[in-house]
This record gives structure tokens, sequence and C-alpha cells, in this order.
């Protein structure tokens, strides 16, 4: 094989262009090459490659929309047909023709000439409102104490004792003995929801931290002395980001099942408040004669259960780092 050996000179370029001076510095040295990653970033890059997901989070949006801004925007009087009897339990056409055509008379309205569509909106936003929070609570003490339960041994014995006893005793009987001691209030029922509502999240959330626990790197800050609270929340729930988004996925539309279910049996708010439950037990006496009373808030209902789990079950896949490849 023959190889022509080239002259430096023969390139036709100066000493500077061909050599260069290299700055041993140790900071730079250990920098890698490597595009940059951001966590959230990935998550909903793969969130929004689903077009699903678009039409999801544009019916989450309009939800969202109607029951916090509608209210605040257009001014209802609850009772401002009360004297007009021909204004009493209108099917959606009749209440065109009577009323005259807007949002106001979209569903028609109730016994008293009270507009569906109004008292649905209202309803869905104390519904709404009762499930954030109550999800959010349950959560953040679930999430918490569950890492620490399942990381500390001395804990796990004390829970889990804890949890046998109040596992075996139905979620909806607890709540119904609270609302039933204390006066029926929005704060009654999330206080009853939340009283033990967190313990089984914190079960699920041991569970997870036992398998993962005794991994080299958690052993490893261990025997640094790093303590147990820094290493649950540092080192295991980060880890653990998608589960927990999936858990709170299935969390909160649950509360808005709950809020209905005991409202629709009279143990839910006080008199004065309004909620989707609230207004199916309403209805429920007439469903027969005056189905559209009903079936729309029972239909406005299951939407909104509906959306909210769907979105919180794909984000919470999407917040799988095995999906960003």
């Amino acid at each position: 094989m023959n190889e022509e050996l080239v002259k430096i000179d023969d390139l036709g370029l100066s000493e500077e262009e061909l050599f260069s001076h290299y700055d041993n510095n140790e900071i730079e040295s250990e920098k890698i090459t490597a595009p940059r990653y951001s966590y959230w970033r990935s998550v909903f890059r793969v969130f929004f490659k689903k077009k699903i997901n678009i039409i999801i989070l544009g019916l989450l949006l309009l939800v969202i929309v109607f029951s916090y801004i509608y209210p605040i925007l257009v001014s209802y009087e609850q009772w401002g047909n009360l004297r007009n009897y021909e204004s009493w339990h209108l099917t959606p056409g009749e209440a065109y023709r009577v009323l005259g055509f807007n949002l106001h008379t979209l569903l028609g309205t109730y016994g008293a000439g009270e507009s569906i569509w109004d008292s649905v909106w209202y309803g869905a936003r104390t519904s709404i409102s009762l499930a954030f929070l109550c999800a959010l609570i349950n959560m953040v003490i679930g999430v918490l104490i569950g890492a620490i339960w399942g990381f500390s041994k001395k804990v796990d014995i004390i829970m889990t004792e804890v949890y046998n006893v109040i596992a075996n005793v139905p979620y909806l009987l607890i709540v119904m003995v609270f609302v039933r001691i204390l006066s029926p209030s929005f704060i009654t029922l999330v206080f009853a929801l939340t009283i033990t509502g967190w313990l089984g999240i914190a079960y699920f959330i041991r569970t997870q931290v036992i398998i993962i626990r005794d991994r080299e790197y958690n052993l490893a800050s261990r025997c640094l002395g790093t303590p147990i609270f820094r290493i649950a929340t540092k080192n295991i729930l980060p880890f653990m980001t998608s589960v927990i988004v999936t858990l709170a996925a299935a969390e909160i539309p649950s509360y808005i099942s709950y809020e209905v279910f005991l409202s629709y049996i009279g143990l839910g708010l006080s008199a004065n408040e309004t909620s989707l439950g609230k207004l199916i037990e309403a209805a429920n006496g007439a469903m027969n004669q005056f189905p559209w009373e009903f079936w729309s808030p029972v239909a406005i209902a299951s939407i909104i259960a509906v959306v909210l789990y769907v979105a919180g079950q794909n984000l919470g896949d999407a917040s799988d780092p095995r999906t960003h490849m």
C-alpha cells in the first residue's frame, strides 16, 4: 500500500492555524458534552405528542372557565323567575320560547324557574373545589408519611397497626359519621374526607418506597449519615413522580363522586350551598316527570370526572422517564 507523505509546509497554513494552546482546566475537563435535558420539558413534549391529550385539555379548560369564570361574569338570580309560573319546569325548547334564546335557557329550568345551566356550573365550582382541596391535603400528607413509613422500621411498626385498624372500617362510613356529628358544610365535608383519606395513599407509597429504599445510592446516603426525611424527599420521592401523578389522577375524580353520593343521600353540604350532588338530589324525586332536570347535572358531573381522570392518567404516563426515549 503506497502512501504519499505530505510536508506541513506544502499545506500553506500558518503555525497558529496548525497548532493551538490547550488550557488544562480541571473544571472544564469535568463537563460532558451532551444535549441539554429538562425533565418537565420532556414530560410535556410526550404529553402533547398525542392529539387526544390536546382535546382533553381543551375540554378541561372549558370546564374550568364555565365553573369559575362564567359565574363571575354572568349575574345569576336564582329566584328571579319565582313569580313567573310559566317559567317553571321548562324543557330547553319551551325555555327558548318563553324566556328567549340565551345561555340561561340552554338546558331548561327547574321547579322555581331557576336556570339549569347556571345552577349546574355554580354547583360544579363547589364540587371541583372540594375535590381539588381534598386531593391536595390527602396527597401531601399521604406521600410524606408514606415515604417515611416505608423507610423507617420504627414508624412502620406503629403505622401498620394503625392501618390494620382503620382500613377495616369502610371509608364512607367514617365520612358519614363525621358529617352527622358535625354540622353539614363545605369545611365539614373536607375534614371528613381527609381525616383518614390520606391513610390509603400513605400505605401505597410505603409499598413503593420499600421496593427502592435499599438501592445502592440510598444505602450510601444512610452510611454518610443523611437523615431519613432528606433521603425520602430527595432520593426516593422524585424517583416516584409518575406514580404520584397517576395516583393523584385517580384521587381527584373520586372526591367528586363522594360529594355527589353524600349530597344525594342528604349528608353533603348545608342547605344554602349548591353542588352537583345537591342538584341531583333535588331533582331525584321528579326524575320521571322532568328527566332533563336530573340528567343535566349527572351528565356534567360525569364529564368532569372523566376529563380529570383521563388528563391525569395521560400526564402520569408522560411523567414516566421511560417514555422520553
